[in-house]
């Protein structure tokens, strides 16, 4: 999995810098957009729309401009958190943020260009067009105040304060959840399915979408900034709930293999052998240290 995910990884990075390259003016927001969405990353959604077109059987350059695009917004919500109105962070994959490197204003301008430059990318998908004004209105959807802008914002206002568990599922469902959900119904548009099967790939977007804010909560408590590339305890220092400030770290590793373990079945008992890099990825999620 690992091998193979290093290649996928590679293909993404190259269809990114290709894209990147295209901008050049003004300077600053060209450089910062690339010093941003260049400073390393899994790239896992692109990943996983290509990992889904894979599993239903179409070519992966009908994806690599969507996934692009989806990394853009990913990369921009990272530039934002990051800023001091947020969660003011001066590291971010082991160097220093955007705005720390480039300024405050600058630095929102420069999350904004790549929100913005995203739907320019997944304009450029080579399908129907009908296909193409449905991910449009799904990225949209998916990103914004349904997704997770409004995700990000229920997670400003529960800081310092006792949530619900609901409260908590909305946050992580919708402030990394939707966007690790997008790139596989992405691919489910793309590949033009409906039914079962595109049904068990949104339940197992939606549980490794979890499974990994989960892990995010644990990290952010047991990792370290040499794994992260950030400094940890972040969660603690805001007051925000997690899944161990209600479950107690004991609990909320049971939680996250019981989210796995569902993921890994469902897509077996739909998709058979088909489905083992899906199955796969869920426990990388389960077990990554950053």
């Amino acid at each position: 999995m690992k091998k193979y995910l290093e290649e996928k990884k590679n293909r993404v990075d190259q269809a990114l810098k290709e894209y990147l390259e295209e901008l050049h003016y003004p300077s600053i927001i060209a450089n910062g957009m690339k010093y941003s969405v260049l400073n390393g990353g899994k790239r896992l959604r692109p990943i996983l729309l290509l990992m889904t077109l894979e599993l239903l059987d179409i070519e992966e350059e009908k994806g690599l401009s969507i996934g692009s695009g989806i990394e853009f917004i990913h990369s921009y919500s990272l530039v934002h958190d990051d800023l001091p109105a947020l969660d003011n962070d001066e590291y971010r994959r082991g160097q220093l943020t955007t705005h720390r490197k480039y300024g405050e204003a600058e630095a929102i301008l420069i999350g904004d260009a790549l929100l913005t430059h995203s739907f320019n990318l997944v304009a450029r998908a080579n399908i129907e067009p009908k296909k193409v004004v449905e991910l449009m209105k799904l990225v949209s959807n998916y990103s914004g105040v349904n997704g997770m802008i409004g995700g990000q914002m229920v997670d400003i206002e529960s800081e310092g304060k006792k949530i619900d568990l609901p409260t908590l599922q909305y946050i992580h469902t919708h402030k990394t959840g939707k966007l690790l959900m997008l790139p596989i119904e992405c691919g489910c548009i793309i590949a033009g399915i409906e039914g079962v099967k595109k049904e068990v790939l949104k339940r197992y977007a939606e549980l490794i979408g979890l499974a990994f804010q989960i892990k995010d909560d644990i990290l952010d408590i047991e990792g370290t900034f040499e794994e992260l590339g950030k400094p940890i305890g972040s969660d603690i220092e805001l007051e925000k709930s997690t899944y161990p400030s209600i479950f107690g770290m004991e609990k909320t590793k049971e939680i996250l293999e019981e989210k796995v373990e569902e993921a890994k079945k469902i897509m077996f008992d739909t998709f058979g052998e088909k489905a083992r890099k899906h199955m796969e990825l869920a426990n990388y999620i389960k077990n990554r240290r950053k």
